[in-house]
């Protein structure tokens, strides 16, 4: 690897060859139970024949069409997306991009105002997306970033109210903090933030990893009685193709007028094919019921086989979306080292917490089969 930038660090020397349904196969042909999606990206696991049969017609028929013409694949999409009859789609090719998007309509619509954000919240690396994200691993060593940004204490009902000023125009979060440590929203902070969006001020929800029925709903500000003036979504929308997508309530789509924005590759026929398979599953109430029965399934075996171990401070989920936060004694890293040995993959989130995000088609005898390989380890 001599010829990439070291940005990745040290990467871990497995060499995947192949994927099947939710497993991955090494250079030597060992299986690995993967409990990460591809950082959330494989929802429907490598076995998604109905998405890779759009993507083989369509690269015979047209890999790439500019934005200069109509898509019909966008309009496809975009309708599918557009769970409430209100919102218009913006494409990109990655949550950053999405995000970017979002915060550049909030200073058409909203200019001069601040954008607040939460501590341990995560945007993505760009720089306005990277300006959002009120985490100095993130932000150090980049200076100056963007003004504008201001933060606030993610479920901290008086902090937030503290933040709000009358300068502040919008107010960016997540449902689940992921990278932050896998913090799910409580009820009473996005009623806050319901408040402060009826006062005028926009609210943007970031379902970069949170969307495309992670959590057992199309999007998962829905449990929480929100509806935001502008969402976010990638990593799970094109199931391996990079697709991002930046919603925007129809009222404002007069300020993202010709030239204020665009993408040579948003919303390309070979990502769009992809994404159109997904929701055309993600969009049945019948799989979205799945989901849920799955997470009540696996928080109950995770309640079971993990609570009160010495080595697990809390166990943190919303959908199939976990967060297991270790003890100070033990080090996750460890943990993932171990759980590769044992044919496991799990990821790592901030404060010392190891992070599932398995694939949504994931059975349950497969999440038993993890908790079990866990429990072992841990």
């Amino acid at each position: 690897m001599t010829h990439l930038l070291q940005n990745y660090g040290s990467r871990i020397p497995l060499t995947f060859t192949h994927g099947e349904d939710v497993y991955l196969y090494d250079q030597t042909g060992k299986q690995y139970l993967d409990f990460t999606s591809g950082i959330g990206v494989m929802n429907l696991g490598y076995s998604f024949e109905a998405g890779k049969a759009a993507v083989k017609a369509q690269v015979d028929a047209l890999a790439h069409l500019s934005n200069l013409y109509e898509n019909p694949l966008q309009e496809d999409v975009a309708a599918l997306l557009d769970f409430d009859g209100q919102y218009q789609a913006f494409f990109a090719n990655s949550g950053t991009e999405a995000n970017e998007a979002a915060l550049k309509l909030v200073r058409l619509i909203k200019p001069q105002q601040t954008i607040l954000s939460f501590v341990d919240g995560f945007h993505g690396r760009t720089f306005g997306a990277m300006s959002a994200t009120m985490q100095d691993k993130i932000q150090n060593g980049f200076a100056p970033l963007l003004p504008g940004f201001v933060k606030a204490i993610y479920n901290d009902v008086e902090s937030l109210a503290a933040a709000v000023t009358a300068d502040t125009g919008a107010i960016i979060v997540e449902i689940v903090q992921g990278e932050g440590g896998v913090t799910p929203i409580t009820a009473d902070f996005a009623a806050a933030l319901k408040a402060y969006q009826a006062q005028g001020i926009l609210l943007i929800v970031d379902e970069v990893q949170t969307g495309n029925g992670r959590t057992g709903k199309l999007f998962a500000f829905e449990h929480f009685g929100l509806l935001p003036d502008i969402i976010t979504s990638a990593k799970g929308l094109g199931n391996g193709l990079p697709v991002g997508v930046m919603l925007a309530k129809r009222d404002y789509a007069p300020y993202f007028s010709a030239g204020k924005h665009g993408s040579t590759f948003g919303g390309n026929p070979l990502a769009m094919a992809s994404a159109k398979a997904v929701l055309n599953v993600l969009t049945s109430a019948d799989f979205l019921a799945e989901v849920r029965d799955k997470a009540d399934f696996l928080s109950h075996a995770l309640q079971q086989h993990l609570s009160g171990k010495a080595s697990v401070k809390e166990i943190r989920q919303l959908g199939l979306t976990v967060g297991i936060a270790l003890s100070d004694e033990y080090q996750v890293a460890q943990v993932l080292a171990e759980a590769r040995k044992h044919g496991l993959l799990v990821l790592s989130a901030g404060h010392n917490v190891i992070r599932l995000l398995p694939p949504l088609v994931m059975t349950k005898a497969q999440l038993t089969e993890g908790v079990e390989l866990l429990e072992a380890i841990l």
